[in-house]
């Protein structure tokens, strides 16, 4: 994670700068300047339209009575795309549009579910609590909260007694 955001916030302003002096180079310094703001007000319209239909796409599926994780994510990803797409910089733009693009965003979906995945399942097992989810059997063997091949619980033998009859 920290090399994560040492990438965010030092590599990736320099890599946008660079870019940036490369394409005024080549197609001048007010034609990027132009593309730029292109750029942002046609990210700022797509941000929009996207940003409407996840909202009704998740007030469709809360009524009717389904669990909207995807147009959680979409709407999660649509922000992230927005505030992607705000940073002046060519980078950023490509990975703000992949996020927003309706065609691009289930690839992105995919990849933050993966992310977030591996993240919690370092987390859960570095948590405290690990020993009481996963506890070890007599011979070393992990098992996991329902499953049957871990130690056996203890049998009490006794019988049913149905007092209404």
């Amino acid at each position: 994670m920290r090399l994560l955001l040492f990438l965010a916030f030092l590599v990736v302003p320099v890599l946008e700068i660079w870019l940036l002096i490369q394409v005024g180079q080549a197609i001048g310094g007010w034609t990027t300047v132009a593309l730029l703001i292109a750029d942002s007000l046609l990210g700022a319209w797509l941000v929009r339209r996207e940003g409407r239909r996840a909202w009704r796409a998740l007030q469709a599926a809360l009524q009717s009575g389904r669990m909207p994780d995807r147009e959680l994510a979409d709407g999660g990803l649509i922000l992230v795309g927005g505030a992607l797409l705000l940073t002046p910089g060519f980078l950023t733009d490509v990975l703000g549009f992949a996020c927003v693009v309706p065609f691009t965003r289930p690839l992105m979906r995919r990849l933050a579910g993966w992310f977030f995945a591996r993240k919690v399942k370092s987390m859960a097992a570095a948590s405290p609590y690990a020993r009481l989810v996963y506890q070890d059997d007599d011979l070393g063997r992990q098992s996991q909260p329902g499953d049957r091949t871990g130690r056996p619980g203890k049998v009490v033998h006794g019988e049913v007694i149905d007092e209404d009859r």
